[in-house]
């Protein structure tokens, strides 16, 4: 008899326990927000290709290739394309990044919601088409800079602001996304390996090369 009732006591000891034991929420239960990395639409890369080389053909300028940044894309992803004339392709593409306006430079704030700005002291990006033409020093990267002359309202005072296209040791060659690419006071600018792609480039179209930031 002794051992039935050490038998039901501990029957009831452990029935009491697990009455009164708290449920621990699981994690699995709590969403996980995964953002989706974003693509680059071809279709409207091309149309603009096709709108550049008409502008090219008509300025005299280089027709082998031109630069088109898409802005409207995350700037962790690969959004500065060199499209071929010839082939009517992307040839190549890197990361590119634009300015930080208000928020603090070399961060990422903006990397997927940029503002634009024509105003000297915004510290923001243009938007327009562009005539690279003077190749010089620059404190940045590489030492390469080109002169961005801009050619309508929306960056006609690209010179005065000294926005000019250069890299930057900061910017990866890989896409960094989800994080963004840094900013800085409005100049767009990419990896030092990529400069060192794309400065050879420029120098042997010998006519000035469009680049076409847009959003």
């Amino acid at each position: 008899m002794k051992g039935f009732y050490i038998s039901l006591f501990i029957l009831l000891s452990v029935g009491s326990c697990s009455q009164n034991k708290k449920e621990v929420p699981s994690a699995a239960k709590v969403p996980v927000v995964v953002e989706k990395k974003p693509e680059a639409d071809l279709s409207r890369i091309k149309i603009k290709a096709e709108e550049a080389l008409k502008f090219c053909t008509s300025k005299k300028w280089n027709t082998d290739f031109c630069i088109l940044i898409d802005m409207s894309l995350h700037s962790g992803i690969k959004r500065f394309f060199v499209w071929d004339f010839k082939t009517n392709s992307v040839s190549k593409k890197y990361l590119v990044g634009h300015g930080c306006g208000s928020n603090s430079w070399s961060r990422d704030n903006s990397k997927s919601n940029p503002e634009f700005s024509n105003e000297d002291g915004s510290h923001l990006s243009s938007l327009g088409k562009y005539k690279l033409q003077g190749r010089g020093y620059s404190d940045w990267g590489i030492n390469v800079k080109y002169l961005m002359h801009g050619l309508e309202e929306t960056n006609s005072n690209a010179l005065k602001r000294v926005i000019v296209f250069h890299s930057w040791d900061m910017m990866s060659d890989d896409e960094v996304f989800p994080k963004g690419s840094p900013e800085g006071w409005g100049c767009p600018t990419v990896s030092n390996n990529a400069m060192k792609e794309i400065d050879p480039m420029i120098q042997k179209a010998g006519k000035p090369v469009l680049m076409w930031i847009y959003n």
